[in-house]
């Protein structure tokens, strides 16, 4: 144990730490600027994007209709239907809900990618007047591969 002096001459205590030669590392910085993006590569990667979110969410909402149906859910809506409407022949037509979504998702999907891929045009013009983004990128030198 080694020990401190403090101001008023009191010795402390403090454990002794293990003379382990630290190597410093260098990092590097580099300043970069985004001037301008592909409109390309923005429709191809907002395409990829919303058609995976679109596929996951249609999956998701058919093995829920299925659970609901599975419990009772459907038919019981259907009977309040029937009773809300004075009918007996309210029925939820499955296979004609999921091509209505798949329908309106394809839709969504559509407008969404051309709404990207118009913001990514704006960033373009606005880069060439403003002069872009900057960000830095920081490289780290992690030594000899092991």
């Amino acid at each position: 144990m080694s020990s401190i002096v403090e101001a008023d001459g009191r010795a402390k205590k403090r454990p002794d730490r293990p003379a382990v030669a630290v190597a410093s590392r260098a990092d590097r910085r580099y300043r970069q600027t985004i001037q301008r993006i592909d409109l390309w590569s923005v429709l191809k990667m907002s395409l990829c994007f919303y058609l995976s979110t679109m596929i996951v969410l249609i999956v998701a909402g058919a093995v829920l209709w299925l659970v609901a149906d599975a419990l009772g859910v459907i038919h019981n809506v259907e009977n309040f239907m029937n009773e809300l409407l004075s009918s007996k022949d309210f029925k939820f037509l499955s296979a004609q809900i999921l091509q209505g979504t798949i329908l309106i998702g394809l839709v969504v999907v559509a407008l969404l990618v051309i709404l990207t891929v118009v913001a990514a045009a704006f960033y373009n013009l606005f880069a060439e007047l403003l002069g872009g983004v900057e960000i830095v990128i920081r490289e780290e030198d992690t030594g000899p591969p092991a």
